[in-house]
């Protein structure tokens, strides 16, 4: 049976390596190559049961990482070999930290979902606010491709998604701009996605019980598990 671990964000580990989340698809830490710091994926430390899944999730942000090289305000890709996944740092905090209440955050935002968007990259987790952060100059940047959509084609179904990653970002604004949010961005808001509204209705109770359950994920929250 699975232990409830309590969180540790920051804890200190050998090796010059700050960890930042340990759960059952393995860790995440900062490490350093050649003297600067960059993002380790360590999908060794994976539970057995789990290793399958935490394979593809790295591999598919390597190959998004890889699709989006040079745009600013996402990671770059440094490293890939099927065990660990190494990513440049971007500087910053978590969208539930920082608080973003600039108009000029979310207009930059809404160009760099356009650029990812125009390299047939869907990034497919933008509710969750930890993977918004807001540098230290107040612009934005994006983390976290586990689950992005990187087959290329941008057909309906990239479309919708898409429409999707635009609509959750959305949402953010009106939690911390609202007072920004044009009429048509309104609108929006108020007509999610049919698949959007069948997942809501179906499989979003079940997705939310095995996340936090199972792997200790909580959306609105910069944190990980840290398992025994």
């Amino acid at each position: 049976m699975l232990r409830r671990a309590s969180y540790f964000i920051g804890e200190h580990v050998p090796d010059n390596t700050t960890l930042l989340k340990a759960d059952e698809l393995g860790r995440i830490e900062i490490v350093e190559r050649d003297g600067k710091p960059c993002i380790r994926r360590d999908i060794r430390a994976a539970r057995w049961w789990a290793h399958a899944f935490a394979h593809r999730a790295a591999a598919r942000e390597a190959r998004a990482l890889a699709k989006l090289d040079g745009i600013d305000g996402v990671p770059a890709l440094l490293a890939w070999d099927g065990r660990e996944l190494l990513r440049s740092y971007i500087a910053g905090r978590p969208m539930q930290q920082a608080q973003p209440r600039d108009s000029a955050y979310y207009r930059d935002a809404l160009r760099l979902l356009a650029q990812l968007h125009r390299h047939g990259i869907v990034h497919n987790d933008l509710a969750k606010e930890p993977n918004w952060l807001v540098r230290e100059d107040g612009r934005p940047a994006l983390v976290d491709f586990q689950i992005a959509w990187t087959r290329g084609k941008r057909g309906r179904l990239f479309r919708l998604l898409a429409r999707e990653d635009l609509r959750h970002l959305l949402k953010h604004k009106r939690t911390y701009c609202e007072h920004a949010l044009s009429t048509r961005q309104r609108k929006m808001l108020d007509t999610p996605a049919p698949h959007s509204r069948l997942w809501r209705a179906t499989g979003k109770r079940l997705y939310k019980l095995i996340a936090r359950r199972v792997f200790g994920y909580w959306d609105n929250e910069g944190k990980g598990r840290v398992r025994d």
